[in-house]
């Protein structure tokens, strides 16, 4: 993942639990899915774990395993460890995990994957570490998100500032054409209410949106242009929409492990990185 993408979520690390309401609720109903599914897992990989909030609601379910916090951001994992008491947390790359293959039960990922690109080296990454029949439950954000945003920037010319989310099919394609076994998916929208545009942009900063948020190359003129051209309702207040993509699959019996990849036991990541 670039180094831009880290600068910005390491920056974003002091503030971001004031401002990801919205990426808790999704962990919240993300979490809520494993009401459903029979499994207890031994060792569990929260990827993108932020400032550790799936990680530690992942260990307060499953008292007994080995939850590690994967971030590529080093100030977050710093923030989780001290906030809300993580153990296990490794900064590294979502593409090169330092993990040997087959070595995890349930990988988790919320609100991580819409950073990945290419998508589909990050969800070959999660297959090679999960073992056979381990379950890969996670949340992503399809092509509606922020469309009220998208429409107020492109009205005022500004080009670029949204990221492309991926719509749900092709994601589910891809599950399949790795081989992920069984995969499922379904998508929800939430309306999200915030007090003007600037509010809703101070959010996006906020948790490291950087790009979701215009900043200093954007003239004022276009800025004031874009506020201006942000819908709001009767009650002045502004609306973002949130379209959001929830999948599970298993990983798939009878697979040979990978080789080439320079891998360490789970068990082996009993410290965090040092600042």
């Amino acid at each position: 993942m670039n180094g831009r993408l880290r600068r910005g979520f390491e920056r974003a690390a002091g503030s971001y639990d004031r401002h990801a309401g919205v990426q808790r609720e999704v962990t919240a109903r993300l979490l809520e899915r494993l009401d459903f599914v029979r499994v207890d897992p031994a060792r569990v990989l929260d990827l993108g774990a932020g400032t550790g909030d799936g990680a530690a609601r992942l260990q307060a379910r499953f008292p007994r395993a080995r939850v590690l916090a994967a971030d590529f951001a080093p100030a977050m994992l710093r923030r989780a460890r001290a906030e809300r008491g993580v153990r296990l947390a490794c900064a590294c790359d979502a593409f090169r995990l330092p993990l040997a293959a087959r070595s995890v039960d349930l990988a988790f990922s919320s609100s991580t994957l819409q950073w990945c690109e290419p998508l589909d080296g990050a969800l070959a990454e999660l297959l090679r570490v999960l073992r056979p029949g381990g379950l890969l439950l996670f949340a992503t954000y399809g092509p509606d998100t922020l469309r009220e945003l998208r429409a107020a920037q492109a009205a005022a010319g500004i080009a670029g500032g949204v990221n492309e989310f991926r719509d749900m099919h092709p994601i589910g394609d891809l599950l399949t054409a790795q081989g992920w076994a069984d995969p499922v998916l379904d998508a929800e929208r939430l309306d999200v209410s915030y007090a003007s545009p600037e509010a809703l942009l101070r959010e996006l900063r906020g948790v490291g949106s950087r790009r979701a948020a215009p900043g200093a190359p954007v003239s004022r003129g276009r800025l004031q242009a874009m506020l201006d051209a942000y819908p709001r309702g009767a009650d002045g207040r502004v609306r973002a929409t949130y379209e959001v993509i929830y999948g599970h699959a298993l990983g798939p019996a009878g697979r040979a492990a990978e080789d080439g990849a320079a891998t360490v036991p789970l068990e082996a990541l009993g410290r965090p990185p040092r600042a």
